[in-house]
């Protein structure tokens, strides 16, 4: 069996009184489309926040290419090679498409701003992506959604990321951006590059997906395969109309935890 990119194994974490993680497990390989589900207060984004080192977790083992490491921070991740693209984008609409892709990162020269090359390595990774900016100097706040999508997936290409986590991310989109946007995870995919799609639109997920870890209660609550698993089995798993989380086991070999 390929060796996972990332593997989380008996993750922990505790906010106060709250416990937002319990033993969660879950691996993604490269070139593999991982969806990530569950309901409000799954443990979703709190999975999200230790993966990109914004909350490391209490207890339990990250590994990354099978070696255990430590993320305590978001440089951490960014060293691995994981990138984060949130719902809220993060980005400022009064800027450019250049300025916010080198945002906090900027090129110099001689101890000036490089517009030039900026630019020109802008072009150059816009070129690669199905969904085009016919202006790379537009303000942003002139682009519609799915190219606003594009600009943060971009910005997030300037490390050469490995392993991309999607935060809900055709959630503002319409119809033909969606398709755009689906289109650009499976190219994604075929690159090698390992995704980790955190969604609520089910047709999107059985559209790009590989395969789909399900979080309940802060636990897992199903691992399936998108080829042989129905909308409805997920669903079941999401809503606890069926358990299979960590207390009480797992039913089969298409549930279980790798």
């Amino acid at each position: 069996m390929v060796q996972p990119l990332l593997a989380l194994r008996g993750i922990c974490k505790r906010f106060a009184a709250v416990q937002a993680l319990v033993d969660v497990e879950l691996e993604v390989r490269a070139g593999e489309v991982v969806a990530l589900v569950g309901g409000n207060a799954a443990g979703k984004s709190t999975l999200v926040k230790v993966i990109s080192g914004v909350s490391p977790p209490d207890s339990g083992v990250v590994e990354w290419e099978g070696r255990p490491v430590h993320i305590r921070r978001p440089h951490d991740a960014r060293a691995l090679g994981i990138a984060t693209v949130y719902q809220d984008l993060a980005m400022c609409t009064n800027l450019d498409v250049v300025g916010n892709l080198f945002l906090g990162q900027e090129i110099q020269r001689f101890g000036v701003l490089d517009e030039v090359e900026m630019e020109r390595r802008t072009r150059e990774l816009l070129r690669t992506l199905p969904i085009r900016i016919p202006d790379v100097r537009a303000p942003l706040a002139t682009l519609s959604g799915g190219q606003r999508q594009v600009v943060a997936i971009t910005r997030s290409f300037l490390g050469a990321p490995r392993l991309l986590l999607l935060d809900e991310p055709t959630a503002s989109l319409d119809l033909e951006q969606t398709n755009q946007f689906l289109d650009l995870i499976e190219e994604l995919r075929d690159r090698g590059t390992g995704v980790l799609l955190i969604s609520h639109n089910m047709g999107d997920i059985k559209a790009v997906a590989d395969r789909v870890a399900v979080l309940r209660l802060g636990r897992n609550n199903g691992l399936f395969d998108v080829g042989t698993t129905s909308q409805e089995q997920i669903i079941a798993s999401v809503t606890g109309a069926t358990d299979h989380s960590a207390r009480h086991g797992t039913t089969g070999p298409e549930e279980r935890w790798a």
